[in-house]
């Protein structure tokens, strides 16, 4: 499973204005949907739309001054669709990192004239990417049934 990763400083523009600041949830999702963006770009190796963000966990805050490390992930492939994990991170000083979101978005891969094109099939071929590949499928289903 190829990762991408980005790294964030919780600015006071990304937060609330409580006692102790806290990261924006519109904040993080802006991050989750460029991250999950580049990880489909660089798998289709073309132009991609957000379709949705299927499924978005927040498990634990982030405040002002923590580092975010997010780590994005391929997880299933249609025929010109694709889901991307987003995994949002706090990391210490020490190195250490505390999951505080998990995401799941969906793009639609685009060719030179703004239509829908044909994405590279995803195998998934460890215990975890087959584990992740079967949720997917059953995310999916759940949202064709919900239209």
């Amino acid at each position: 499973m190829e990762k991408t990763t980005t790294v964030q400083i919780v600015m006071p523009q990304h937060c609330n204005g409580y006692a102790m600041p806290r990261l924006f949830g519109g904040q993080i999702m802006a991050w989750i949907d460029v991250v999950g963006a580049v990880a489909a770009r660089r798998y289709t190796q073309t132009g991609v739309t957000t379709v949705c963000i299927d499924h978005l966990t927040f498990l634990k805050p982030a405040y002002l001054n923590d580092t975010v490390v997010q780590e994005a992930v391929v997880t299933w492939t249609g025929r010109t669709s694709l889901e991307v994990r987003v995994d949002s991170m706090v990391e210490r000083l020490d190195g250490s990192r505390e999951l505080i979101n998990r995401a799941y978005a969906v793009f639609v891969a685009l060719n030179e004239e703004d239509r829908p094109t044909a994405v590279p099939p995803f195998t998934p071929e460890t215990e975890e990417e087959k584990e992740e590949y079967a949720n997917a499928e059953r995310r999916r289903k759940n949202r064709m049934e919900g239209r």
